[in-house]
């Protein structure tokens, strides 16, 4: 499954989330560790989802970057 991520800059770090898992968080110091480490958070959290017995939600949100 491919999910969208957003990353966004807080204050001296990277923050990342996944719209369509709530609750799938990330912080990192660089960029690259908040890509790792959300990566890993989302392997985490649909591995728990699947060992309590709860459907993986389907990827649904999309991101796309708009000039203006």
């Amino acid at each position: 499954m491919r999910y969208a991520v957003v990353i966004e800059k807080a204050g001296d770090n990277y923050a990342a989330y996944v719209p369509d898992l709530p609750g799938c968080i990330a912080t990192a110091a660089t960029l690259e560790e908040a890509e790792r480490e959300i990566a890993s958070a989302i392997r985490f959290h649909l591995d728990g989802l699947a060992e309590d017995g709860i459907a993986v939600p389907a990827p649904v949100s999309q991101a796309r970057f708009m000039e203006v």
